[in-house]
């Protein structure tokens, strides 16, 4: 063999190699979040996409993820952690940053929605139609809301006038405006701070989905549960699955589709199918606990309707100031909700 077939075999040899070590190309992603580890969320969402990703990467995508604010910081951090590549993913609430997401907003107004897994589908679809501008910092994976809000309390809450004066926590600027309208004392924080907040006596109520419940230890800490009738509930809150754009461009082609396969619409059922779920589970152990679960009927939950109907009109008016048609994205995402309710 003479010098110059000695060298393409080389070079050939070079360029498999170089090949190989590419098709074998391993990225490890961190994924932080807010709650503890066996809550509804990580363990019924997030260990299962990150399976799934590992699976579907045939191991070469890990995911490691940080529990209950591992990594530092605080809930209302998190989507910026994800933004500046603090960490390459990040789930948190959409609320805790107020006038950030105006356009993603809509889906917290009273009475907008029911169910978890029908509610997401319809927030997916609406924030590509309507809000994708909201993301563009981010790879966003998913967007998502919880099923039915309602109240969890020391005190029963059998109608309007029980709750006046009642210091509640709320979990975003439109739910805080709400309570106020329904004359309670609305006191904004994270949800990690409600069980401290309910066993210091800072707050006597809090808003939240039954979802949580067991990981705050709520259903221990108190005895009262009020629910609406209808299938939509009190309020919902907004949720987004963000990754860092420079960490998701750095992949290679095929770990790119692996990462898109498990974004949008079937991402967002999953995590909202998990809440779903996840209320049944503590609404189950709110009742074995012998715990009171109020039931508002009809003609209470129409009184309820019609005062924190003044939600809404703020939140459209307010979007006025901003060039955004609120009343449009109102009538939207009723429509996709209705869609995906069928």
């Amino acid at each position: 063999m003479n010098k110059r077939s000695l060298l393409k075999t080389a070079l050939a040899a070079a360029a498999l190699c170089a090949g190989g070590q590419a098709l074998a190309q391993t990225v490890t992603l961190r994924l932080h979040q807010m709650l503890p580890a066996q809550a509804t969320i990580p363990a019924k969402a997030i260990v299962p996409w990150a399976q799934k990703v590992e699976k579907e990467s045939s191991g070469r995508i890990k995911v490691q993820i940080f529990n209950a604010m591992q990594l530092g910081g605080t809930p209302p951090q998190l989507f910026d952690q994800a933004k500046d590549g603090v960490v390459d993913i990040t789930w948190t609430v959409l609320g805790y940053t107020p006038g950030r997401f105006n356009k993603s907003e809509v889906f917290e107004l009273p009475f907008m929605s029911g169910s978890a897994e029908k509610s997401s589908r319809a927030f997916q679809e609406y924030v590509e139609k309507f809000a994708a501008d909201e993301f563009k910092d981010v790879k966003l994976l998913a967007v998502h809301t919880h099923g039915p809000g309602l109240f969890h309390s020391k005190e029963p809450i059998t109608g309007l006038e029980a709750l006046r004066g009642m210091k509640i926590r709320g979990g975003s600027r439109i739910i805080s405006n709400m309570l106020t309208k329904l004359g309670a004392t609305p006191v904004g924080m994270p949800v990690p701070a409600v069980t401290d907040a309910l066993s210091k006596g800072v707050i006597q109520g809090t808003t939240i989905p039954w979802e949580v419940t067991p990981a705050l230890k709520v259903t221990e800490l108190v005895k009262n549960h009020t629910t609406f009738a209808g299938t939509e509930g009190l309020y919902t809150q907004t949720f987004a699955f963000s990754m860092n754009k420079a960490a998701y461009e750095k992949l290679p082609a095929d770990l790119k589709k692996v990462i898109d396969a498990n974004s949008g619409i079937e991402t967002a059922a999953l995590f909202g199918r998990a809440m779903d779920e996840g209320d049944v589970a503590g609404r189950a152990i709110a009742e074995k606990a012998g715990n009171r679960i109020v039931a508002l009927d009809i003609i209470e939950t129409q009184r309820w309707r019609r005062t924190a109907s003044a939600v809404e009109t703020d939140w459209v008016a307010e979007m006025k100031t901003k060039g955004i048609d609120g009343a449009k994205l109102a009538s939207e995402a009723r429509a996709l909700i209705a869609k995906y309710s069928k």
